[in-house]
């Protein structure tokens, strides 16, 4: 991975490096890997840079950051750049004319856009594989490629490939999470009502999140201050009081080497940590509740492409992708408004559950897995995706802001993910917590 946000910083106010050198290395970096970026903003990007290296030469950098790259999903609308959200059926749509008002936001405290990451097609799959744009890959230490995790593909491997230190991504059902538990990163996913969507092209309207990957929760805070305007103060972690609950990790379909790695991290922690084994009721609601009406994403992402998927340009999109949105079908629009009420329900008593504690649990029941054989069985990568999906689908549901951190990795070197879970809105506290669990198992 890249160096982190403040280690580039300080090397830019000490002279070590320049935002020239910095984006002139990221670019080298994105044009040597395939299919982790859709548009690479290389003009734009050196122009800013040079820009950079002129306000700090002057002593009137913009924030810390002035001069470092980043990079952005391809849902954001960036101005000059065509928003593709990954399918062939935008390939006509016009370019963006001002940019998206957490993309503005960064570009005020002076980070670079490097360019606009690629995902799964519509943001519409946990295991970030797209045929139209090529499939990104980690850079991991196993003979096959696996699967990066989606949608937020290409964000988390231009962050695990060293490209940039942070890129953001979007989360309707795990797409910052899943891609950051499988390459290694940090992902988090923030409460929906923690930045302004403007200009953030849609999957589900109703659970649609945003949120950075990085190489460190602080990172991730960072970040999160610049989508909302601010230079972030130095993160201070905070030791949370941690739940468990058992009857979530008897789940038969989480592996047996995810679970008994989440159990010794739970062991660690308990050393240092108030550990609380509680049965959290709203999740099991939550997740009979999209057992039996089926998932709210799936119905209004099938309602935004509804004309697509009717029209002469349906044969342009991902059959995996078409057959999912045609499987929503099923959902009645009175389903959709009892899931809305439950939904409600449900994160009310989800933080008198909790009472201020963060919920463990494994970001994805299993390792990534490798991406030949999904690739060339559509019903397999039917079944893989939902089970990818199932633990922070629920955590979606919910709206519970989530840290994704890398905790450790199998015998053939594959990353574990932990994920920290917080009620609605309590992103500051998960942050704080979350850098806490980072630096114990750390030590």
């Amino acid at each position: 991975m890249a160096e982190t946000l403040d280690t580039l910083a300080a090397a830019l106010a000490t002279g070590r490096t320049d935002s020239v050198q910095l984006v002139e290395r990221a670019l080298d970096r994105a044009r040597g890997c395939e299919s982790v970026f859709i548009t690479l903003m290389a003009e734009t990007a050196l122009a800013e840079a040079h820009a950079a290296r002129r306000r700090r030469a002057q002593g009137r950098p913009l924030s810390p950051y002035d001069g470092i790259p980043i990079a952005w999903k391809d849902l954001f609308d960036i101005a000059g750049t065509r928003t593709s959200a990954g399918s062939r059926t935008r390939a006509d749509v016009a370019p963006a004319t001002v940019d998206a008002p957490v993309v503005a936001a960064t570009r005020r405290l002076g980070f670079i856009a490097l360019g606009k990451t690629n995902l799964s097609e519509f943001a519409f799959s946990g295991l970030g594989a797209n045929p139209h744009f090529g499939t990104p890959t980690a850079d991991l230490p196993v003979n096959e490629p696996r699967m990066p995790g989606g949608s937020s593909s290409g964000s988390a491997v231009a962050v695990q490939r060293g490209m940039v230190a942070a890129a953001i991504g979007t989360d309707t059902a795990g797409s910052v999470r899943v891609p950051a538990a499988f390459t290694g990163c940090v992902g988090y996913k923030a409460s929906q009502a923690r930045y302004d969507m403007t200009g953030v092209f849609p999957l589900a309207g109703s659970l649609d999140s945003l949120g950075p990957l990085a190489g460190s929760v602080a990172d991730c805070a960072i970040m999160d201050a610049a989508m909302r305007g601010q230079v972030a103060a130095p993160l201070v972690p905070a030791r949370p009081t941690i739940v468990v609950d058992d009857v979530l990790l008897d789940d038969p379909e989480i592996t047996a080497p995810v679970r008994a790695h989440v159990e010794a991290v739970i062991a660690q922690l308990s050393r240092q940590a108030p550990v609380r084994r509680q049965r959290i009721e709203p999740w099991h609601r939550a997740r009979e509740a999209i057992a039996r009406l089926g998932w709210l994403g799936a119905y209004e992402a099938r309602a935004l492409h509804l004309e697509t998927l009717t029209g002469p340009q349906r044969d342009l999109i991902d059959p995996r992708v078409v057959s999912r949105l045609d499987g929503a079908a099923r959902i009645s629009a009175e389903a959709a408004a009892e899931l809305m009420a439950i939904r409600a329900r449900e994160m009310r008593a989800l933080a008198a559950a909790l009472d201020g504690a963060l919920l463990l649990l494994p970001t994805v029941r299993h390792v990534a897995p490798p991406l030949a054989p999904l690739e060339a069985d559509p019903l397999l990568f039917a079944q893989v995706n939902v089970a990818t999906l199932a633990l922070t689908m629920v955590a979606s549901f919910l709206d519970m802001p989530g840290v994704a951190l890398p905790t450790g990795r199998t015998a053939d070197g594959l990353p574990f993910s932990t994920l920290i879970c917080a009620a609605p809105g309590r992103d500051d506290d998960l942050l704080a917590g979350a850098a806490w669990v980072e630096r114990a198992l750390i030590a």
